[in-house]
């Protein structure tokens, strides 16, 4: 007898992590000696957790401070500290209440979605889109409206986007610097995109989690504005995806109901990880220093890669991606980066990952690895073409 499966059962693969499996497996398939697989295919940072960070979780260990439950919200000295960081980064006046300490960014989109939203609520975002945007809202019975864009608008969404919608969603989420296109919604575009979701009593959710990562324009954050959701990480500028940390700062009539989910979904975000996340904060040269590593590597691919046969680039304003649009060389984007696998030895993302009707044309690159290894991607690729 055939059992009931759930709708999140139906959930698709985030291919990215399938993409990941077979360069690992490539990777155990080769010889010794032989060259390895360059890895641009996810946007894990390959320089660790910085050393202060590192330090203070050793230094809470030796000390045999007892690792528990916390607060479903977070230690209030790191709370007290994210807070402080608006101020210091945008001039923002954010309360310590306001925030919530999260299991990564990942474990802080369930919780917003699920506060914010009904099931058959309509969710807008632009395409291409970070997958589990879609896959997380589907799982929850939640309806995805795309907005395409293109290099145009710089893959970003706009206010004559949102007008055109009939009806209008009940939430939009934005993404700046955006996964996979690495592009930026400017502090006047956000500005007024965050007027037309609040005049038009839609819920906005700004993921901030390559705020940081930026290298022309300037950064500006939603939580400026009292009625949007913010979501961030310390797994990019913070290089600390491994410890499951990241952070949201709520409005005023979510905070006690994504407590309420908190408690029950997760308990807590780990201990030692936020006492590690604390400190990180304090790592400012160390990370800047990345940053400037992630400059070059961009600066090096976006010279070569043209040459190499991937003319057709986003504009890379931030993050650590470069999107690329293949459709003079492939309509299937899964088969062309699973060759690239197998003939170049380069891991890369397939775009039909981030787009379900034009991503078979497209190809995402990360440049967060060593310096090094950018290099020799950019000789491999001209010589695959």
């Amino acid at each position: 007898m055939a059992l009931k499966t759930g709708r999140g059962a139906r959930a698709p693969a985030f291919l990215v992590m399938d993409v990941i499996t077979a360069a690992n497996a490539r990777q155990a398939s080769l010889p010794h000696g032989a060259p390895r697989v360059i890895r641009m295919e996810v946007g894990q940072p390959g320089t660790g957790a910085p050393k202060g960070a590192v330090a203070a979780a050793q230094a809470a260990l030796s000390a045999g401070l007892p690792m528990g439950y916390t607060e479903a919200l977070g230690i209030a000295s790191l709370r007290a500290r994210i807070a402080r960081h608006y101020a210091d980064w945008y001039g923002v006046s954010v309360d310590p209440a306001r925030v919530a300490v999260t299991v990564g960014a990942s474990g802080a989109f369930p919780l917003a979605f699920l506060a914010a939203f009904d099931a058959g609520d309509r969710i807008a975002m632009a395409a291409p889109f970070y997958p589990p945007y879609v896959n997380i809202l589907e799982s929850l019975g939640m309806v995805p409206v795309m907005l395409e864009a293109g290099p145009q608008t710089r893959f970003q969404p706009n206010v004559a986007m949102l007008d055109a919608l009939d009806p209008r969603p009940d939430g939009l989420i934005v993404a700046s610097p955006c996964n996979p296109a690495g592009t930026m919604l400017h502090p006047d575009e956000l500005a007024a995109i965050a007027a037309w979701c609040h005049r038009h009593g839609v819920r906005l959710i700004s993921d901030e989690i390559y705020h940081g990562l930026h290298y022309e324009s300037p950064i500006a954050t939603a939580a400026a504005f009292p009625s949007a959701v913010v979501v961030n990480s310390f797994s990019k500028y913070f290089s600390m995806t491994g410890w499951r940390i990241g952070w949201m700062v709520l409005p005023e009539d979510l905070v006690r109901p994504v407590e309420r989910l908190a408690q029950n979904m997760f308990i807590s975000a780990p201990h030692i990880a936020q006492i590690a996340a604390e400190a990180a904060f304090d790592c400012t040269a160390e990370l800047e220093a990345n940053v400037q590593a992630y400059r070059r590597s961009r600066a090096l691919l976006l010279d070569a890669l043209p040459r190499a046969g991937f003319p057709r680039l986003s504009p890379a304003e931030g993050a650590f991606y470069l999107y690329a649009d293949v459709s003079d060389r492939t309509n299937d984007s899964q088969a062309f980066c699973a060759r690239m696998l197998a003939e170049a030895g380069i891991a890369a993302a397939p775009g039909v990952d981030f787009d379900r009707t034009r991503g078979d044309r497209s190809v995402r690159f990360s440049y967060c690895g060593p310096e090094a290894d950018m290099a020799e991607a950019a000789l491999r690729l001209a010589a695959w073409r």
